[in-house]
Order: C-alpha cells, then sequence, then structure tokens
C-alpha cells in the first residue's frame, strides 16, 4: 500500500507580509487577486509570473482578510510547499517566491530550474 505523490502536495504559503501589501495596493477592493504562475522559459528553464488576476474557476484560492493569491493547477506542482512574500529592498519593493524546489535560480529570482 503507498500513498500516491498527488496526495503529498503541500499547497504554498503566504506569509501576512504579503496579504498586507496587497490590502495597501487595494487589489480585492479591485476584484483582483495576486496570480503566482509557472510558464516555461526564463534563464533558467522556468519562470515566475506575478501578476493581479481575476480568480479562476479551477484556481486554488488562499485567502486572509478578504485578500487573495491564486494558482493555477498547472503550476501548483512547482509552488509545493514554496513561501510567497513582500519584500522591500533597496532594489525595490516587489513580491518574491521561495521555493524549496527549485535546484537553481538565477539572480533575479524570476526564473529557476528543477
Amino acid at each position: 500500500y503507498s500513498i500516491g505523490r498527488d496526495h503529498m502536495h503541500l499547497p504554498p504559503k503566504v506569509t501576512d507580509r504579503a496579504f498586507a501589501r496587497l490590502t495597501e495596493i487595494g487589489a480585492a477592493t479591485q476584484g483582483q487577486a495576486l496570480r503566482i504562475a509557472v510558464e516555461g522559459g526564463g534563464c533558467s528553464g522556468f519562470q515566475y509570473e506575478i501578476a493581479l488576476d481575476a480568480p479562476k474557476d479551477d484556481d486554488l484560492v488562499l485567502e486572509k482578510q478578504g485578500e487573495k493569491v491564486v494558482f493555477d493547477s498547472i503550476s501548483l506542482p512547482f509552488l509545493e510547499n514554496a513561501v510567497i512574500d513582500f519584500s522591500e529592498e533597496l532594489i525595490g519593493a516587489r513580491f518574491t517566491i521561495e521555493n524549496p524546489n527549485a535546484s537553481s535560480s538565477c539572480g533575479c529570482g524570476t526564473s529557476f530550474s528543477m
């Protein structure tokens, strides 16, 4: 008896800071959610797509205080156990993804390989 890998997925986590930033920019009041997606391409094979978008029917939705972060079903396995955060540094303020599945990533933090 074994449990299939499908049952072992740990959803991504979203920090309070990331949700607070969505509140600051008024995402929910505009009917928008923060979409985190993974696409082919980028300097390391995959790249993150981070955008404000309306939630879709088949999205995984993580919600806190009315703000939503959404993930499509195709991107979800690549983001297993990842942490979505918001960072304010000298290079600028941005949403960040700390992904334990990425074997290598580029300096800009937007692409990775597995």
